[in-house]
């Protein structure tokens, strides 16, 4: 299991103070008025316990009937104010710490959203919506219900503890000392399973994570019938959130054991010291009775320690994790990015560039060549040849370790962001769309279009044809990344995106990879019109689609090996035409079964 460093409580509190702070500074005006009514509410609470002495001792004892109907009439009134107190604090601070927690998943997200790519290749996308959405969760326990109850508790002990003064010193100095013993060793619990909630967290994100991860690749699960496995490794995660689990159960069912010792000892002894005091008359029956209801009180948030130590362990360990999160550093918080653009003709230069995701593990290697406006640049090469890293240092996806990458003649790595990514467009082999509709998929770049434009873009990008036979035409749901479409429906889909942008710098990733023949020349018209006037790079691999390119670049292990034409790269008889050649071979298919 994952080991953590200690720490002890006042640490975490540090830690994640000034998270806090900017969380609930701006709320201190409804947190102080419903400490008030709280304070209200819980003085109005201890009229009834302390007219019990009254009671006993002026109405019943000494037969004064006519003083009881007001005594009843000032417990009703009472009890009237403590109820609409109570309701009056859970409706102010209750909805405050629901709202908080809603801000903070907000403020989460969107930092998420703002990170470099390199910090989305070493995470998981199950571990951090587990870490924006159960993290944060905690938070309403330092706003809401539970602290206004302990706050009002420690103040109600605090009235309890002068009042039983006054009805006994031996009594409360017995009681008193009894439950300073216990939050000492609450407090040595509490230090033992600090770390056990952070280990909870961690592991409730892996196991959430691989969760998401089999159901979104249920397919591949059910082809490979992988069933069996995936509920193996789903069980050893939850066996370890389990084992968690009943850690926190043990210490919270020790330290309930040890509330239950305490109270009994105490209600032994006080009953003990009580009845002794009694007989010697520095106590009345009325006090006695006066003393055991107020001893509760006193007791109340000292017991209640245990549950709110607990929660607020829970919730600083959650805090930690997601402050962390949010001290990741942004792409925009790069001080060299600038320069604000605006239209940009689209001339893209490489500088004898060098890339590395790790350090001294280079996948690129003195890359430099010339994209110019208007005309299209095919990448083609092996699996694992750069292409699709040049494609993301173009994107501005990555910086170069080393070189130079020029967009109109001005250092990519000094451009803010937002002015150059909203003039790229993309179709990539692997389609993404979301849980939405055909429109909203289309319409993902620029969600102001008109209905006029959109309907432009999907004709040009044929995407019409097949929305007249859907049930709701632009308004069908295409489910999770588009499961209820086709290959090509949803390579329809992001070429019509990408139109709809109207981007100056064009990337396609082998667009109609996933088209059948009839769609695929149908497409290659929307696509001409597409690349018309705009820079274009294409991940060629199937070489037969980059013909007409202006240049192609053959890569193959990080470097340009060979340039040209497709004439003249075939003419020349090195890498390409080799890689060429092999490829229309093999488009014969040949379809095999196994006999068994």
């Amino acid at each position: 299991m994952t080991q953590y460093p200690k720490k002890r409580l006042r640490e975490q509190w540090q830690s994640v103070s000034g998270l806090l702070w900017g969380l609930v500074g701006p709320r201190w005006a409804r947190m102080v008025a419903g400490l008030l009514i709280m304070m209200i509410g819980r003085a109005a609470g201890l009229i009834l316990p302390a007219s019990t002495k009254y009671l006993i001792d002026t109405v019943i004892l000494k037969q004064n009937w006519d003083r009881l109907l007001p005594l009843m009439l000032l417990l009703f009134a009472a009890t009237i104010i403590q109820t609409l107190c109570s309701l009056s604090v859970t409706m102010i601070v209750s909805a405050e710490g629901h709202r908080l927690v809603a801000q903070l998943r907000r403020r989460v997200q969107a930092h998420v959203c703002r990170l470099p790519l390199n910090f989305f290749d070493s995470s998981k996308a199950g571990a951090l919506c587990s870490r924006i959405l159960g993290d944060v969760e905690g938070t309403r326990h330092l706003m809401g219900q539970t602290l206004m109850e302990f706050l009002g508790g420690i103040l109600t002990a605090l009235f309890s503890l002068a009042y039983l003064l006054r009805v006994n010193v031996l009594l409360t100095a017995t009681a008193f000392l009894a439950l300073l013993v216990f939050s000492v060793v609450s407090n040595k619990t509490f230090k033992r399973v600090r770390r056990v909630f952070r280990e909870g967290y961690v592991i409730q994100s892996e196991v959430t994570s691989r969760l998401i991860e089999s159901l979104a690749g249920i397919r591949v699960v059910k082809s490979y019938q992988a069933e069996a496995n995936e509920v193996r490794v789903f069980s050893k995660g939850v066996d370890k959130m389990l084992v968690i689990a009943l850690r926190t159960m043990k210490a919270g069912a020790v330290m309930g054991a040890g509330a239950a010792l305490v109270i009994g000892i105490v209600s032994s002894c006080i009953m003990y010291l009580a009845a002794w005091q009694i007989s010697l008359g520095k106590l009345t029956l009325g006090g006695f009775m006066t003393f055991t209801a107020f001893i509760s009180f006193l007791m109340a948030p000292i017991f209640g320690l245990q549950a709110m130590g607990m929660q607020l362990t829970e919730t600083l360990a959650g805090l930690e994790r997601t402050e962390e999160l949010l001290h990741e550093t942004v792409e925009e918080d790069n001080p060299r990015r600038t320069q604000v653009i605006g239209p940009i003709r689209g001339s893209v230069v490489f500088d004898h560039v060098n890339f590395a995701y790790n350090t001294g593990k280079p996948v690129l290697h003195d890359i430099t060549f010339e994209a110019q406006r208007g005309k299209v640049t095919a990448l083609v090469g092996p699996s694992g040849s750069g292409k699709s890293t040049i494609i993301g240092l173009i994107s501005a996806f990555y910086d170069a370790t080393e070189g130079n990458v020029f967009v109109d003649g001005l250092d990519l790595s000094t451009i803010q962001l937002n002015s150059f990514r909203s003039q790229i467009g993309m179709v990539l082999q692997d389609t993404f769309l979301f849980d939405g509709t055909v429109r909203e998929n289309v319409t993902f770049a620029r969600p102001d279009a008109s209905e006029q434009q959109i309907r432009q873009a999907c004709q040009i990008a044929h995407v019409h044809e097949f929305t007249e036979v859907l049930p709701d035409g632009y308004d069908t749901i295409v489910g999770e990344r588009g499961v209820k479409l086709s290959g090509g429906q949803r390579q329809r889909i992001s070429i019509a995106r990408a139109i709809l942008a109207d981007p100056r710098i064009l990337i396609l990733d082998e667009a109609t990879s996933n088209l059948d023949s009839e769609s695929e020349a149908a497409i290659q018209e929307g696509l001409k019109y597409l690349m018309e006037g705009r820079t274009t790079f294409v991940i060629a691999h199937r070489l037969s689609t980059i013909h007409r390119a202006d240049q192609i670049l053959v890569l193959e292990s990080g470097r340009i090996v060979e340039r040209g034409t497709h004439e003249s790269l075939f003419a020349a008889g090195g890498r390409y035409r080799s890689l060429y050649s092999r490829q229309q071979l093999g488009n014969i298919v040949i379809v095999t079964t196994k006999n068994t």
